[in-house]
C-alpha cells in the first residue's frame, strides 16, 4: 500500500484532466457508471448538478474517451466571451432572440470543425460541407482554433464571414448567383451564415455521433452585471434546445447524430425561464445525484468513486489483494466514527456528515488530511486515525473550503457587501449552532438594524425574515428539524430533500434549525460568547 503522503487525489477542478499528461491517471480513477450512458442519450440537452457534483468530470471523461462510437468535445466559456457579447449587444442593439441566433451559429461552427477533424474522409464526399470548410479555412487563414472566442469573432465580422461562405458556395455550384452583404444588416448576415451551416450539416452522413459540451456558465465574471450575464446564458440555453429538438432530429439517413449538452447548476437552470421546465428536467436532463444514507453508504456511487480513487493508485499486486469494494478505503481509514446512542458508524459516514454529498467535498477532505500528514512530517504514515479526522486543523480547513464554495455561489448573484452581511448573521447568533424560530426572528431583526445603520442597501435575499431563512436553507447553511411523537426528530437538508419535481424545496417555519456541522468553525459558531 502506498503511504498516505504518496497518494494523489486529483484536482478539485476536473478541467485540468483535459491535459495530456493527466489523462491516463484520470481514466484509471474515474468511476464509469450509468450516468455516462445516460448523458449520451440523444434526448439529453442539459447536464445538471450542484457546484462540485462532477459535471465537468463527466464531460472530460467522455471527451477523453470514445464511448460506443460517440465522439465528444468540451468547450469553456471564458470572461472574454461574456465581454464580447456585452460589446456586441451595445454595438448591434441586440435582444434575447439575437443572442440565441448568435449562439446557434457559434455551436454549428464548432460542431462543424469537430466533425471535419474527427470524421476521416468526410470532406471530399459532400460538396456543401466541403465548401463551408473551405470558407472557414480561408477566413481563419487555415489556423482556426476551436474555441468559443474564435467562433464569436466569426459572428462579429458577419459581413466578411457571409461573403466567404457565399463565395465558396458559388464556386462549388450549390449557389447560382453572387450575393452582397452589408455591415448594417447584421441579422440578415447572421441568418445566411446559419442557413449555410445547416444545409452543409444536413447533407453529410456521419459514421459516429458527435456531442459538444459547453461548460463555464457557473461562474459569472465580476465585471459583467448579472442581467447581462443572464441574457447571454438564456440565449445559449435556447440555442441548445432549438438545435437539439428542431434542427438535429430533422437530419435524415445519417448513422451518427449530433447534439450539444449544456453543463448547468439547478439554480441557474431555474433562472432561465425555459418553457415546461419540469418536463425538460425529467426528460431532457441528467441530474448528478450523489445522495445516499448512512445505512447503505457502502453501496453508494460516492463511496465507490472514493474507493476506486484510492485503489487505482496501488500496485497491481495490491489491487489483486483488495478485490472487494471498500477494502482499500478500510485499509486507509480503519477507524469508526462516534455516533449517537453509543453506536459507532464507519469512517466514511463521518465524511458524509461533514459534506454536502458531493465528490469535490470528499476529495478535498482527503487532500486536507494528506496536507496535515505532510505538515507533521508523517511520511511513513500508512493509515489515518479518528484523531486525524477530528483534529481542529483538519476541521478548520474543511470549514473554510465549504464556506468558500458558498461565497462563490452568493457572489454569483450578489455583491461583496451582501456576502459580508450574510456573515454578520452568525455574529448575531452569539456562537449558537442551534436556534428556534423565535430566536431566529430576533437575530434577523438585529441584523436588519445593523445594515440600516451602515446606510447600505438591504440585500434582496434578506427582504423578509422568511426570505433569508429560505436563502440559508437553499445554501445548505442550515437544516430544519421537525420534532414528532415518541421523541423522534426528522432533519431536513435542502440537498437531500431536492427531487426532480421540486428543485427548490421550501424551509418550514416555526421549528428548530441547526447550522451545518462542517461550517461551524468558519462562521465562528459552536462557542457561545460571554455576555
Amino acid at each position: 500500500m502506498k503511504k498516505v503522503t504518496e497518494l494523489i487525489y486529483s484536482f478539485p477542478d476536473a478541467e485540468n484532466y483535459r491535459r495530456r499528461e493527466f489523462k491516463e491517471s484520470f481514466n484509471k480513477s474515474f468511476l464509469v457508471d450509468d450516468y455516462v450512458n445516460r448523458i449520451l442519450k440523444p434526448e439529453v440537452s442539459f447536464l445538471m448538478g450542484d457546484k462540485g457534483a462532477g459535471k465537468t468530470a463527466y464531460a472530460v471523461y467522455l471527451s477523453n474517451n470514445r464511448v460506443e462510437n460517440n465522439i465528444c468535445d468540451l468547450k469553456f466559456i471564458r470572461e472574454t466571451e461574456y465581454q464580447k457579447f456585452v460589446a456586441l449587444k451595445k454595438e448591434k442593439h441586440l435582444d434575447l432572440s439575437d443572442y440565441t441566433n448568435i449562439w446557434r451559429v457559434i455551436l454549428l461552427l464548432m460542431l462543424s470543425k469537430q466533425i471535419s477533424e474527427k470524421e476521416e474522409g468526410l470532406i471530399p464526399k459532400f460538396i456543401k460541407f466541403k465548401s463551408i470548410q473551405n470558407a472557414i479555412d480561408e477566413y481563419y487563414l487555415h489556423a482556426f482554433s476551436p474555441e468559443i472566442i474564435h467562433a464569436l469573432q466569426f459572428v462579429q465580422e458577419s459581413k466578411v464571414a457571409a461573403e466567404f461562405l457565399s463565395k465558396h458556395a458559388k464556386a462549388s455550384g450549390e449557389q447560382k448567383e453572387s450575393l452582397t452583404f452589408s455591415e448594417s444588416r447584421f441579422q440578415t448576415n447572421l441568418l445566411y451564415i446559419q442557413k449555410s451551416f445547416e444545409k452543409a450539416l444536413t447533407d453529410i452522413k456521419l459514421s459516429s455521433s458527435h456531442t459538444l459540451f459547453i461548460d463555464g456558465i457557473d461562474i459569472r465574471p465580476s465585471g459583467i452585471p448579472f442581467p447581462e450575464y443572464l441574457d447571454c446564458v438564456k440565449g445559449l440555453a435556447n440555442a441548445v434546445w432549438q438545435l437539439n429538438n428542431d434542427f438535429f432530429p430533422s437530419i435524415k439517413d445519417s448513422k451518427g447524430r449530433m447534439k450539444v449538452v449544456l453543463l448547468i447548476r439547478p439554480d441557474i437552470f431555474s433562472s432561465l425561464g425555459l418553457q415546461n421546465q419540469n418536463t425538460k428536467i425529467r426528460s431532457n436532463s441528467v441530474y448528478l445525484d450523489w445522495r445516499t444514507t448512512y445505512a447503505i453508504h457502502a453501496t453508494s456511487s460516492l463511496f465507490k468513486m472514493t474507493d476506486k480513487l484510492l485503489l487505482s493508485q496501488q500496485s497491481n499486486s495490491v489491487q489483486s489483494e483488495l478485490n472487494k469494494i471498500g477494502d482499500c478505503w478500510s485499509s486507509y481509514f480503519p477507524f469508526q466514527t462516534p455516533a449517537a446512542n453509543n453506536y459507532n458508524d464507519s469512517s466514511f459516514v463521518g465524511f458524509l456528515r461533514y459534506s454536502f454529498y458531493r465528490p469535490r467535498d470528499i476529495i478535498m477532505m482527503l487532500e486536507f488530511l494528506k496536507e496535515n500528514a505532510e505538515d507533521n512530517h508523517q511520511y511513513e504514515k500508512t493509515c489515518y486515525s479518528y484523531d486525524d479526522f477530528n483534529s481542529p486543523d483538519f476541521k478548520r480547513k474543511l470549514s473554510d473550503h465549504l464556506l468558500g464554495e458558498i461565497k462563490d455561489q452568493i457572489s454569483f448573484y450578489y455583491t461583496n457587501d451582501d456576502y459580508e452581511f450574510f456573515l454578520k448573521f452568525f455574529e448575531f447568533l452569539g456562537g449558537h449552532t442551534r436556534f428556534s424560530y423565535t430566536e431566529y426572528l430576533e437575530v434577523h431583526n438585529e441584523l436588519i438594524g445593523f445594515i440600516k445603520s451602515t446606510d447600505k442597501t438591504i440585500p434582496k435575499f434578506m427582504d423578509t425574515a422568511n426570505d433569508f431563512l429560505q436563502f440559508l436553507y437553499e445554501l445548505n447553511v442550515i437544516c430544519y428539524v421537525e420534532d414528532v411523537e415518541n421523541h423522534k426528530s426528522f432533519i431536513h437538508w435542502c440537498f437531500r430533500d431536492r427531487t426532480y419535481s421540486n428543485f427548490s424545496p421550501k424551509v418550514k417555519e416555526g421549528v428548530r434549525y441547526e447550522i451545518f456541522y462542517g461550517l461551524t468553525r468558519a462562521v465562528n459558531s459552536g462557542k457561545k460568547k460571554l455576555k
